[in-house]
Parts: C-alpha cells; sequence; structure tokens
C-alpha cells in the first residue's frame, strides 16, 4: 500500500507548474518545484522540493531529481538569443542529485543538450550546451562539462574533472580526480593528474563490466601500438596496421574508429613526455 501511494501522482500544493506542462500520471512532484512550460516529466519521476525545471525540456521515466537542481536553463552562451530552438531531452533512471545543472542546446548543434539513461549525475555537476551524454555514465561531485562535450557510454569521471569545449570521452574510460581534460580519451583508457595523461588501460572497469580476458589483451596490444610503438610515426600508418592485426576485436575496432574521428586530437600519454 505505502509503494502504491509513491507511485501516484502527486503534486504538492506549494509547487509551482506551468499549465502547459505535461507530467506523466505517476509523477511526483514535491513542495517548491518550479516547471515552466513547454516541460514534459514522465512516468515514475521524482522531482524533489526547490528543483526548478525549464522548457524546452524533455524528460523520460523513473528518473530522480533532487533538491535544488537547475535543469533545462538557458545556454551559457553570449551568442544565444531567446527567439532561437534551444532543447534538453532527458532519458530515463537518471539519477540527478543536488544542485546540478544542466543547460538546453543551441543552433551551433542541432538545437538539442541530450542526456541518456541511467546515469548518475553527483552533486554540483554541471553540463553545459550542446553536450552529448550516453547511457550508465557515473559523474563524480562538481564534475563540469563545457558546450559540446560528448562522453560515451559507461565512462566514469572523478571529482572535480573540467572538460574543455569539443572533447569527446570515450566508453568505458576512467577520468581521475581533478582532471582538466583538454584533448579527446579514447575508450577504455585511464587519464589521471591535473593536467591529464593517458595512464594506461582501464582493465578493473572492463573486467566489472564483464569484458572477455580476450578483449581486454586486444586492448592492452592496440594501446601498446598507438602509444608506444607509433612514437616516432605518423600515427594513421600505426592505426592501419592495427586494423589488420587486430580485426577481429569489436573493441579495438571501435578504439581505432574513435581516434580517427578525433577532431582536437588524442590525450597522449607520459611517454611522450
Amino acid at each position: 500500500m505505502h509503494t502504491k501511494k509513491i507511485l501516484a501522482m502527486t503534486i504538492s500544493e506549494k509547487a509551482i507548474v506551468d499549465k502547459s506542462a505535461k507530467i506523466h500520471k505517476s509523477a511526483k512532484i514535491c513542495d517548491y518545484v518550479v516547471i515552466g512550460p513547454n516541460v514534459e516529466i514522465g512516468a515514475g519521476s521524482v522531482i524533489e522540493s526547490h528543483a526548478i525545471i525549464k522548457g524546452p525540456t524533455k524528460i523520460g521515466k523513473n528518473n530522480h531529481i533532487y533538491s535544488f537542481a537547475s535543469i533545462g536553463g538557458d545556454p551559457q552562451d553570449i551568442t544565444y538569443e531567446s527567439s532561437q530552438e534551444s532543447n534538453l531531452i532527458i532519458g530515463n533512471n537518471n539519477l540527478i542529485r543536488e544542485f546540478c545543472t544542466i543547460n538546453r542546446g543551441t543552433e551551433k548543434e542541432n538545437s538539442i543538450t541530450r542526456i541518456g539513461s541511467d546515469n548518475l549525475l553527483m552533486a554540483y555537476v554541471h553540463i553545459a550546451h550542446d553536450c552529448k551524454i550516453g547511457n550508465n555514465i557515473i559523474m563524480t561531485n562538481n564534475s563540469s562539462l563545457a558546450g559540446h562535450v560528448k562522453i560515451e557510454d559507461c565512462a566514469i569521471l572523478g571529482g572535480f574533472t573540467l572538460v574543455k569545449q569539443f572533447c569527446m570521452i570515450g566508453k568505458y574510460a576512467y577520468i581521475g580526480m581533478g582532471c582538466q581534460i583538454n584533448k579527446d580519451v579514447p575508450p577504455y583508457m585511464i587519464a589521471s593528474y591535473v593536467q591529464a595523461r593517458i595512464r594506461g588501460i582501464n582493465v578493473k572497469g572492463m573486467r566489472r563490466s564483464g569484458f572477455s580476458s580476450n578483449a581486454i589483451a586486444s586492448i592492452k596490444r592496440a594501446f601498446k601500438v598507438v602509444y608506444r610503438q607509433s612514437q616516432g610515426q605518423l600515427l594513421d600508418i600505426a592505426l592501419t596496421k592495427l586494423e589488420k592485426s587486430e580485426s577481429d576485436s569489436p573493441e579495438v575496432m571501435q578504439y581505432i574508429q574513435f581516434i580517427r574521428e578525433s577532431k582536437i586530437g588524442i590525450m597522449r600519454g607520459p611517454i611522450d613526455e
């Protein structure tokens, strides 16, 4: 009975909800929440006290947004004008903790900031305009993304991580606490130090996620080619050789594709210092 009461829609009389907002009948809106126009909130989502949600914003199912979060605010971009199209789309089953800020997109990149599903955004996380966040990502307290950042599935960002505009972070990458990311971090890598460098492979993370020993071994070989054997030769030549030697490894093929698609260059390791 208690569970059924929680799942039944509750919009507090102390909340301020715009008439145009579309809130599912099983959502819960707590005291002093402010929900503006053009906001959609899906089934089972909970918005805790004092959170603010501005639109156009679409929030999926079973999200939990904690107190004092600011979701769907205007882009922090000096070229943004209120007449521009600007949207935020959030998937399902996300935990968005206290004081998180997530801004809508700009016309520079399809006018959308997009958050996937099953993510944990800890307190004081900031996600700026036009970011694209995948699924099963953990952003630890006070980690911040500048505009146009892309983070692929299952990456982890340590506390106080700062990511520069237009950077990409690949699948299953692990970013240590306090890193300043100014280049792309390929999948499966570990980055650490304040002026971040690639330190090695996220072997523990891959094992916990169920990767086979063969998959991990193939990434180890790819790492050696890119971060050791490619020294003194063109990276493209090294990647071409790697494509031939590891063609049966989907993990290595993803790794190579990520590097080839990098527009600002990949982060290098301490071995080239």
